[in-house]
């Protein structure tokens, strides 16, 4: 059976955020990474929280290690941040908070935002909160196009959000935004709780796919690869056949033991993709 070209893989600091930052880009430098995605997470890089000083020491301790800033992803799941919030306050804060960290990308130098849709409240119809998180992503890819920030939009697992779970469902809400720098975010685990395959996001969403999460699963769970039941050799080899060339992120969470050791657990991921892939790192 032939095997996939290794993928451009980002070194992140999900399961890090327990250890220092500068440990986290050590271990990224170490393992031949020269992009990054960089979770938005207290205390690296709390959104709220840092200035524009702080970021640019942040982007001199990244190209200190020869390293890039390519995407940032505010935390947006755990956090009181919501685009879709019925309370007037909290999606003005939501909206605010992501308006800032479009800023923050230009001044890191990234090139990509990730936005999440957020949630309407169980006991209300759809389409109000719908509404609200297409006016409120709309607004945030407008201010971030201004500022040089390309705006990526990921589906999330029905445990995360009411509206946008499949990428039929992503692709309906990025034509209704109608912006077409915003792109799209396929995340292996959310693809496979909706019953997707590669092919299938391809079919929905085509060259829009610009950043991949690329994580194993029961399909539930953002394991490290091997710790997991879904097929990674059969997507390494979709995503070659469709040409996507773009950036994949191992998003490693599951049961939080992930970040006693996460350098061993990214050490697994690599191993596992270099196993599927016709090219080393570097080639």
């Amino acid at each position: 059976m032939p095997t996939a070209r290794m993928p451009r893989l980002t070194g992140s600091n999900f399961a890090y955020q327990h250890l220092p930052f500068d440990t986290f880009l050590d271990d990224a430098a170490a393992l031949g990474r020269e992009e990054l995605e960089l979770w938005g997470i207290a205390p690296h890089l709390h959104v709220p929280q840092v200035g524009n000083a702080d970021v640019r020491g942040i982007r001199r301790r990244i190209e200190a290690r020869g390293l890039a800033a390519h995407c940032l992803t505010p935390e947006q799941v755990m956090y009181p941040v919501n685009l879709a919030s019925p309370v007037d306050w909290l999606r003005t804060q939501s909206i605010a908070m992501f308006r800032r960290a479009a800023e923050i990308c230009a001044e890191l130098g990234a090139r990509k935002l990730l936005l999440t849709p957020g949630r309407g409240r169980e006991d209300e119809p759809p389409g109000p909160a719908w509404r609200r998180s297409v006016d409120a992503i709309g607004d945030i890819a407008a201010y971030a196009d201004t500022l040089g920030v390309t705006c990526v939009l990921e589906a999330l697992q029905p445990v995360e959000s009411n509206l946008v779970n499949d990428s039929r469902t992503l692709a309906a809400m990025l034509d209704e935004i109608g912006t077409p720098r915003l792109g799209a975010v396929l995340d292996t685990v959310t693809m496979a709780v909706a019953g997707e395959s590669v092919d299938d996001a391809f079919a929905a969403l085509g060259d829009r796919i610009r950043h991949v999460h690329l994580i194993d699963g029961r399909p539930m769970g953002h394991l490290a690869w091997g710790d997991g039941e879904l097929p990674l050799s059969d997507y390494l080899r979709a995503f070659e056949r469709h040409g996507y060339d773009g950036c994949m992120t191992f998003e490693l969470f599951g049961d939080g033991t992930y970040a006693f050791d996460p350098r061993a657990a990214v050490e697994r991921c690599d191993a596992a993709v270099r196993r599927c892939s016709t090219a080393g790192p570097g080639e």
